[in-house]
C-alpha cells in the first residue's frame, strides 16, 4: 500500500506513514484517522490480514466550527468570491444501499496505540514471514535450534506469528483461513466456526488462540538440533523444551558419524594425517578447520530435512530454511560462511543481540513461555571445541570470548558505524566522549581498532548474507543494493595513525 492522506475539512486519513506534523502523529503501516487534530480511530500497525477497513464517525459541525475558528482558514474562506450555501439533507442516510444503519454515536479523542521496540522486533518479522511463506507455495519452515539466544528468538518470532494467523482465523479472515488451510491441510475447529461472527469476539479469548496457534506452529515450525560430542546437556535441554512449549515439530540428529566421514575422506589426501584441536595439540589452522566443518555440515543437513521432514510426516511441499545471525555478528564477521548463517531468509538478520534479547523476555511473559527467560540469560556459546565432563551444564567456549569483544560493544560500533556514518577516527572520538570517565583513550583505541580489523577482514561475508527483515535504522547494508567495495585494507593506516596521535596527544596533556 503506497503512503496516502485523504483530507476532509479537519478531518485526516493517514494510511502507511510515519512521522510527526505538527500536532499530528502518524506510524509506519498503520491507517489513522484525525479530527481537528486529535486521533479517534487507528488501524492495527502490524497484521496479517490483506485488507484493514478503518471507519469513524465525524462531526462535520466539529470541522466546521473549527476550521472558522482558524485565522488562516477564516481570511481563505473570505477570499472565495462567492458564498458557500448550507445544505440541509433531511432524506440521505449513509449505509450499504441505504439499508444498513450507521452507529451515529461520534467518534471520540482517543490515545495512540504505540508499540514498544520488544513488540516491533517480534510482530514485524512475525508478519514479514507470513507474507513470505503464503507467497512463495512453501509448506512450513525449518530452523536449526540450537538453545540459544538467537534460534530462540526466531522461534519466539514464528510462535507470534501463528499467533496472528490464529487471531485472524477466528475474527473470520476468509484469505488467511483459505492460506493457512493451504499451508497445513488443517481444518478450522467446529467450536470456532459458531464464533467466528460473534459480536463478542473469539479475539478476547487468548487462550483459545494460543492453543489454536499451537497446532499451526506443530505443522508449520520444524525444528532439529543438530548435537556432536561437543554440545551441552544445556543446551539441547534448553532447544527441546522451548520446542515443547512452542508445539513445534522437533527432531535431534547426531552429526558426529557425518564429521567423522568427512575428516576420513580428507586424509587420502593428507597423508593419513587428521587435524586436532588446539586443546589436543594442534594448530590454529586446525581447530578452526575442525570448528567449521561442524557449522558447515549443519548447513546441509538443516536443507535436507528442510526437502524430506514432509515427507516423513505423510505431508506433500517443502520447507524454508530460516537463518539466525543477528546484526553484530554479521558486522564483526563472526560466523562461518556458508553454516547455518546461510538459509533462504532470517528475520533477525537486521536486529542487534541486546535488542533479541529485550524481544525474548517480552515474548516470554506475553506468550507464556518462560523457558525464553531462561535461554535469554544464557551465556552464548557456538560450543564447537571439545568439551569436558565438568562443563556439560557450564559451558566455557563464549561467543564474546571467540569475538575480542561484547555484545554490548558491537551494538553501540554498529550504529556508529551505520547511523552516524562513522569511521576509524569519527568512531574512537565519539567514543572518548562516551567512555572517556570509565576507560583511557589508549584501551578505547585497542576496541575500534580491533573492531575495524575484524570488519574489514569479514566483509567479504557480508555479501552472502541470508536476505532479512530491516526494520532498525542500524541493520546492516542489504548486500543487493550495498554497492561499496566489500575488500578493504585491513591496516587502515591513516586512520589508526591518526587515533595514534590523538592518544598520545591526550596522554601528554593529562601527564
Amino acid at each position: 500500500m503506497k503512503s496516502a492522506t485523504a483530507k476532509c475539512g479537519g478531518a485526516y486519513v493517514y494510511s502507511n506513514q510515519q512521522g510527526c506534523d505538527g500536532n499530528r502523529m502518524y506510524f509506519d503501516g498503520c491507517s489513522l484517522i484525525y479530527v481537528n487534530g486529535e486521533l479517534v480511530a487507528q488501524g492495527s500497525q502490524f497484521s496479517v490480514t490483506d485488507i484493514e477497513v478503518v471507519t469513524a464517525v465525524i462531526d462535520l459541525n466539529d470541522i466546521r466550527t473549527y476550521r472558522n475558528a482558524t485565522a488562516s482558514l477564516q481570511e481563505q474562506s473570505s477570499s472565495t468570491g462567492s458564498r458557500i450555501h448550507r445544505i440541509d439533507l433531511k432524506h440521505f442516510r449513509l449505509g450499504m444501499n441505504g439499508s444498513e444503519e450507521i452507529n451515529n454515536n461520534v467518534s471520540l479523542p482517543i490515545r495512540a496505540r504505540i508499540h514498544s521496540p520488544e513488540e516491533e522486533c517480534a510482530l514485524g518479522p512475525a508478519c514479514w514471514l507470513w507474507d513470505y511463506i503464503r507467497r512463495s507455495g512453501a509448506s512450513g519452515l525449518l530452523l536449526p535450534l540450537s538453545g540459544g539466544a538467537d534460534s530462540a528468538s526466531v522461534a519466539g518470532i514464528v510462535r507470534v506469528m501463528c499467533k496472528l494467523v490464529a487471531t485472524a482465523v477466528t475474527n473470520g479472515d476468509q484469505r488467511v483461513i483459505d492460506d493457512i488451510k493451504r499451508i497445513t491441510n488443517i481444518e478450522i475447529p467446529e467450536f470456532n466456526l459458531s464464533l467466528l461472527h460473534d459480536s463478542t469476539s473469539i479475539s478476547n479469548n487468548n487462550d483459545m488462540i494460543l492453543s489454536l496457534g499451537d497446532k499451526y506452529c506443530n505443522s508449520i515450525l520444524h525444528t532439529v538440533y543438530m548435537g556432536t560430542s561437543n554440545s551441552s546437556i544445556a543446551t539441547n535441554s534448553r532447544a527441546a523444551r522451548l520446542s515443547k512449549s512452542i508445539g513445534a515439530y522437533h527432531n535431534f540428529l547426531n552429526i558426529d558419524l557425518i564429521v567423522s566421514s568427512i575428516l576420513t575422506v580428507f586424509s587420502t589426501i593428507s597423508g593419513g594425517k587428521l587435524p586436532k584441536y588446539i586443546s589436543k595439540g594442534g594448530s590454529h589452522c586446525e581447530d578452526l578447520a575442525l570448528q567449521n566443518i561442524q557449522a558447515r555440515l549443519r548447513m546441509v543437513m538443516a536443507y535436507l530435512c528442510a526437502q524430506l521432514l514432509p515427507w516423513c510426516r505423510g505431508k506433500t511441499g517443502f520447507l524454508l530454511v530460516l537463518g539466525s545471525a543477528n546484526v553484530d555478528e554479521a558486522l564483526r564477521g563472526y560466523m562461518t560462511k556458508y553454516d547455518c548463517s546461510s538459509a533462504d531468509i532470517n528475520p533477525i538478520g537486521g536486529i542487534s543481540k541486546g535488542d533479541l534479547k529485550r524481544m525474548l523476555g517480552w515474548i516470554a511473559i506475553n506468550y507464556k513461555l518462560p523457558v525464553l527467560a531462561e535461554i535469554s540469560e544464557a551465556t552464548p556459546t557456538a560450543e564447537l571445541r571439545p568439551i569436558d565432563d565438568d562443563e556439560q551444564n557450564d559451558y566455557t567456549q563464549t561467543d564474546e570470548d571467540d569475538m575480542g569483544m561484547s555484545y554490548e560493544d558491537l551494538g553501540i560500533f554498529g550504529i556508529l558505524r551505520k547511523v552516524y556514518r562513522c569511521g576509524p577516527v569519527t568512531m574512537f572520538q565519539k567514543l572518548i566522549e562516551k567512555w572517556g570517565k570509565q576507560l583511557d583513550p589508549s584501551e578505547i583505541a585497542v576496541k575500534v581498532k580491533r573492531f575495524f580489523f575484524y570488519y574489514s577482514i569479514n566483509r567479504h561475508k557480508m555479501t552472502t548474507l541470508t536476505p532479512s527483515y530491516h526494520a532498525e535504522n542500524y541493520s546492516p547494508d542489504d548486500n543487493r543494493f550495498d554497492l561499496r567495495q566489500f575488500l578493504y585494507n585491513s591496516k587502515w593506516s591513516r586512520q589508526y595513525n591518526t587515533i595514534d596521535a590523538i592518544v598520545k596527544e591526550r596522554e601528554n596533556r593529562s601527564n
